[in-house]
């Protein structure tokens, strides 16, 4: 397995916060909290990460 590029929005500030960073792999997208590297991880397919988002927005605002 290749090793995972793990991003952080550019929103998110050094301090922290409630932020969580994504990577790409293989047939996946892969989710974990920035303040806990070595926690868990979750998986999403791309069917999944689509809707996930469209709820995360409808959330936002």
């Amino acid at each position: 397995m290749s090793r995972l590029v793990w991003v952080k929005s550019s929103y998110s500030s050094e301090e922290g916060g409630q932020c969580v960073e994504v990577a790409l792999s293989a047939g996946a997208i892969r989710v974990r909290d920035s303040k806990d590297r070595t926690g868990p991880v979750l998986s999403f397919d791309d069917a999944d990460w689509v809707a996930f988002l469209g709820f995360a927005v409808t959330q936002a605002g």
